[in-house]
């Protein structure tokens, strides 16, 4: 048997077969190549079409479907992971009524400020675990205060996965841990938050029905199943946000195990069995993928928005003619700290960490006759992994360890730089796995059709490919060019 796992991203939309047995990939494949387009029509704003992932994941699962070793027929399951915290609007006969108001779109940030004082801190904390921020309901009442016209229209809202199910099964559903990323679940009362929906004004016939994570969520149309090459009668029977959904491709699962992830954002995602938050939201407590009361199950989620993306900014306008690994060579051949150059890692969008403040990136102490691409590059990453070390330090507050993280050899976490860079500032043990976020949703897929029967028997393939151990040697400079970072981020 084979399972097949989605994962629709902001850059990329990515799929991997998985063999059952041997708990494998045997095939995957990503479109497009290179990043998709953001629009960004004011300042602070951050929009896609979901057609464009409909189409991406389409273009993706053909040639996912067509590499060897891939049997059509012995597809059982899919599973959706997707990029968190977008809003997509649909009237009553499913149509897309605006662009999605992506994850890292800042506009909504004054609306969900001022349900965080007027609902009343105290009770957002307790009962979202969160402010409203600028989360997905944040992002309803701003289409609702400034595209009344539309919002008229709205027959259901959607997180991204969600419709991409929805595009593929012609039915309407959500999970509950996508409804708490979106500060529409009450946690004490384990459901929907009429208290939020009341104050914001919001039908809650808009709000799809909620499942599990691990479910039957609907089957593909059989037009839909030939065009993506897909057998007819398949199922989707997973469905979880990017970043849970990484946790659990690393098999983090229980309390105190921790994953990170460094895609266009950078996140470190904790697991606890207790309602926890920051009394200023600046790292988020969402229903984790196992989550099921009355034992609950959180993944408490630092997020750095301006991560991949700054290395791509980085590779598209300081090397337009370098690729990747030729940039961490280059680094390389510079000493920890950058002789002096740091780099707030801060131009996507308000950054939860700082309060939903955009302060932008800066570059600092930048000196014409030292620096070259080279510092650049690596004061770029350095910067990324002190953004790391500044959001663990709030997580730690919280009762969140980071002394061994997990994380996918992906990404950022190809960097021998960033790699020891994290280590070192933080002094945790990274362990890197062979999987990603689309060989974890096809796990999840066997999880919820039944197929896998426990979660230890799904995570029978994964593989520990490397361990990166803090370095005693490289600690005192690192700590100390940290110190100089934070000292600028301390300015803004």
């Amino acid at each position: 048997m084979q399972l097949i796992g989605f994962d629709i991203g902001s850059s990329s939309v990515k799929v991997s077969v998985l063999d059952v047995e041997s708990g494998e990939t045997i095939s995957s494949a990503q479109y497009p190549e290179r990043e998709m387009e953001i629009t960004a029509l004011k300042p602070g704003w951050a929009e896609q079409d979901p057609e464009m992932w409909y189409q991406n994941l389409k273009k993706a699962c053909q040639k996912a479907m067509a590499k060897d070793g891939v049997k059509k027929e012995k597809i059982k399951a899919i599973g959706i992971s997707y990029q968190m915290h977008g809003l997509v609007i649909v009237d009553k006969n499913g149509k897309v009524l605006r662009p999605s108001i992506i994850w890292c779109d800042s506009r909504a940030a004054q609306y969900g400020a001022k349900a965080f004082e007027e609902l009343g801190e105290e009770w957002c904390l307790q009962n979202l675990l969160n402010s409203p921020g600028n989360f997905t309901a944040s992002k309803l009442k701003w289409v609702k205060e400034n595209e009344p016209a539309l919002y008229g229209q709205i027959d259901k809202i959607m997180l991204p996965g969600d419709y991409i199910a929805f595009r593929m099964t012609g039915e309407a559903v959500t999970t509950m841990s996508g409804l708490s990323e979106g500060m529409f679940w009450e946690f004490p009362k384990d459901g929907l938050s009429d208290t939020l929906m009341e104050y914001y004004g919001f039908d809650s016939s808009f709000i799809p029905e909620a499942m599990t994570s691990f479910s039957d969520q609907g089957t593909v149309m059989d037009a839909i199943a030939e065009e993506f090459g897909l057998p007819k009668g398949i199922k989707v029977s997973y469905r979880a946000g990017d970043q849970p959904n990484n946790a659990f491709s690393l098999n983090v699962l229980n309390p105190g195990e921790v994953a990170a992830t460094g895609g266009t954002s950078g996140v470190v995602y904790g697991v606890t069995d207790k309602n926890v938050y920051d009394e200023d939201s600046r790292v988020n407590a969402f229903a984790h993928v196992n989550h099921h009361m009355p034992t609950p199950s959180l993944g408490v989620l630092l997020c750095i928005n301006g991560t991949g993306i700054l290395n791509s900014w980085m590779n598209k306008n300081v090397g337009s003619e370098v690729s990747y690994p030729e940039m961490n060579d280059m680094a390389a051949g510079v000493p920890i700290g950058s002789e002096g150059l740091t780099i707030l890692p801060f131009g996507n969008g308000a950054e939860r960490i700082l309060k939903n403040i955009d302060y932008g990136s800066q570059i600092n102490h930048l000196n014409f006759n030292v620096h070259t691409p080279a510092h650049m590059y690596r004061a770029a990453q350095e910067g990324i992994a002190f953004s790391f070390k500044y959001g663990m330090d709030i997580m730690n507050d919280m009762g969140i360890k980071s002394e061994l993280i997990r994380a996918g050899q992906a990404n950022m976490f190809l960097s021998p730089i960033f790699q020891r860079t994290v280590s070192n500032v933080s002094g945790a043990t990274i362990e890197l796995y062979n999987t990603d976020g689309a060989a974890g949703a096809a796990r999840g897929a066997g999880v919820g059709a039944g197929i896998y029967k426990t979660f230890e028997e799904a995570f029978g393939g994964l593989k520990k490919v490397e361990t990166i151990e803090p370095n005693p040697q490289e600690k005192d400079a690192t700590m100390e060019a940290y110190q100089k970072w934070k000292s600028a981020l301390n300015k803004l």
